[in-house]
């Protein structure tokens, strides 16, 4: 898979997965970094750092996002589509730039 095909993937797990697990330590760990919680709106301006770079921007460098646990769809040596757990970082729009 190429680099433009996984950042679209991720925007489009992140734009149309329904879960809400996260929400409550998402909001606690952007808060800590100062971000207003009326700042944030999830999968609008709160995306990982492949779907930013989908949307044309970029994480700035030093910058920490909020870890949180995502489930990746995979399919099995059967083909049968499963999910499996996988460490995600998400970032607030405040936290990217323009890519140049």
């Amino acid at each position: 898979m190429d680099a433009q095909q996984k950042q679209s993937d991720a925007l489009d797990r992140a734009r149309n997965n329904q879960s809400m697990a996260n929400y409550g330590q998402i909001m606690q760990g952007l808060t800590e970094k100062g971000i207003n919680p009326d700042d944030i709106s999830f999968r609008v301006n709160v995306l990982t750092f492949d779907a930013w770079r989908a949307l044309g921007r970029t994480v700035r460098r030093g910058e920490k996002g909020v870890r949180c646990l995502t489930w990746i769809p995979i399919k099995d040596e059967t083909g049968a589509e499963k999910k499996r757990p996988s460490t995600a970082y998400v970032f607030h729009i405040s936290q990217t730039e323009q890519l140049q």
